[in-house]
């Protein structure tokens, strides 16, 4: 018999995206957690709030399919969303050192702010932490929308290089947003966040399917 799994080798995954341009600097892996404890109002992801749900993997095999990745789409690293990542900072924290072993970079959106994360007891928060290359931080907040920044879904949201990785300065923050819409095995998935003139675009698509819509980006609101 196998022995079980501990918290530090699993991750309960709500969505993943294995390569999209719409969740962080360059080509990206992106991995959505299942559970959040932040319960924001006009969280983008109401469905990935609960801690029950999502599929049980392996840090091995989130790995795995990273690098395979890398090789199809030549991505440079992932990008954690939820959820709330730090919510699963045993697993992340795991699978962000491998990854960056690999030679990838990690980014992370949370719902914490830095010094919260810094504030907490949890020594795998602050190894995640040290794992992390970019983290856009704080609540989204839905009467503050950014309409600059790229990839940022509120204006108090704020970007931290943690590493000498990227730079505030790169051009690549101000450029438009990008909307990634896709239907895989009968299921429409749209992420990332819609330029101002495209806003509605999915709307339009969806009466055209009846798959289910899933994986919208942090700061893009539940649609009516």
């Amino acid at each position: 018999m196998k022995p079980s799994l501990s918290l530090k080798n699993l991750l309960a995954v709500a969505q993943i995206v294995p390569a999209t341009c719409a969740e962080g600097p360059g080509q990206r892996f992106a991995l959505w957690l299942q559970g959040c404890p932040l319960r924001c109002p006009g969280c983008c992801n109401p469905e990935m709030i609960p801690f029950s749900g999502g599929v049980s993997q392996s840090v091995d095999a989130l790995l795995e399919q990273i690098l395979e990745a890398r090789r199809l789409h030549r991505i440079e690293g992932i990008t954690l969303l939820g959820g709330e990542p730090f919510a699963h900072a045993d697993g992340a924290a795991e699978l962000a050192s491998q990854v960056r072993l690999a030679g990838l970079s990690v980014m992370i959106f949370s719902g914490y702010t830095l010094a919260e994360l810094r504030g907490q007891a949890d020594p795998a928060v602050a190894t995640l932490l040290s794992q992390t290359d970019i983290l856009v931080d704080s609540p989204y907040q839905r009467e503050f929308p950014e309409a600059r920044r790229r990839w940022i879904g509120s204006a108090n949201q704020q970007i931290h290089f943690l590493s000498d990785r990227y730079r505030a300065d790169d051009a690549c923050w101000q450029r438009p947003n990008t909307l990634e819409i896709r239907l895989q095995n009968g299921e429409l998935t749209v992420n990332g966040f819609p330029a101002a003139d495209a806003v509605g675009l999915w709307k339009r698509v969806r009466p055209a399917t009846t798959a289910p819509i899933a994986a919208r980006a942090p700061g893009a609101e539940e649609p009516s």
